[in-house]
């Protein structure tokens, strides 16, 4: 028993050694998606037509003011869509 104890003794001291292949490096490339800021310049509001409305005014006067804001309000969600395309 003692022998057998002994020898697991000398089997183990042995592997506690230096390795038998020493491992090579080697480089290891990893891509990596690296957030960027995105840098618009921001979209300018425009004075919307149908602001200086007054109860007074003629149903055509507010009526026009309407359709007015309308194109404006089209053309500023149009520059705003380009402006965030651009940061895709």
């Amino acid at each position: 028993m003692k022998r057998l104890v002994l020898g697991l003794c000398v089997a183990l001291a042995g592997c506690a050694g230096r390795p038998a292949v020493e491992p090579e490096p080697h480089i290891v490339r990893v891509e990596v998606a690296v957030p960027v800021p995105c840098k618009v310049e921001p979209v300018a509001v425009p004075p919307w037509a149908a602001t200086g409305l007054k109860k007074t005014d003629s149903l055509e006067v507010k009526v026009r003011a309407l359709l007015a804001e309308r194109r404006q309000r089209i053309g500023y969600e149009r520059e705003l869509v380009v402006a965030q395309r651009s940061c895709q």
